[in-house]
């Protein structure tokens, strides 16, 4: 199941990139032309924001967001399991409560209209309570899968080890 979810997370992270970057063409060449696409910017942004969202939860999952390690590298694997365990509860903490407030912010928004493009300011809105709750689906992962190999494994839940191949 995680290697189907990797999949269709990685084709709409492309699907979403390939379509900004098009709208984004478009509405240049458009306004070169004298006709500008209003709603495009509003619709680029709109997407841009899920793909963030979608980035960093497939940055959280591979372990590839950025990191000061220059202590917690030098204690042993169990140690480091313990601590990032513990940073990993803090994450999963304010990731809820962003949620819970990105959730709340959604319903003040939705009858609020994004810009030029007629859609509420909801579909914008949504995306962090939603971002937050795939984050959170990849931290407990990670989480669930360090704990399970233990100290053989190597693994960790926010940072590349050498065991991880």
């Amino acid at each position: 199941m995680p290697g189907i979810f990797a999949k269709v997370e990685y084709a709409i992270g492309v699907m979403l990139l390939a379509v900004i970057t098009g709208l984004v063409f478009v509405a240049a060449v458009m306004r070169f032309f004298g006709h500008p696409l209003i709603w495009s910017v509003d619709l680029a942004q709109l997407l841009f924001i899920w793909l963030c969202f979608i980035g960093a939860t497939r940055a959280m999952r591979e372990r590839a967001h950025l990191g000061v390690d220059l202590l917690v590298r030098l204690m042993r694997h169990r140690n480091r399991l313990l601590v990032e365990t513990g940073l990993a509860a803090i994450v999963l903490v304010f990731l809820l409560l962003l949620a819970v407030e990105g959730y709340r912010l959604t319903m003040l928004n939705w009858q609020r209209q994004f810009g030029d493009s007629g859609l509420s300011y909801a579909w914008v809105t949504i995306a962090v309570p939603a971002g937050c709750v795939l984050m959170s689906v990849s931290i407990v992962a990670n989480l669930v899968g360090a704990w399970r190999t233990g100290s053989g494994g190597r693994l960790l839940i926010f940072t590349r080890t050498g065991g991880e191949g």
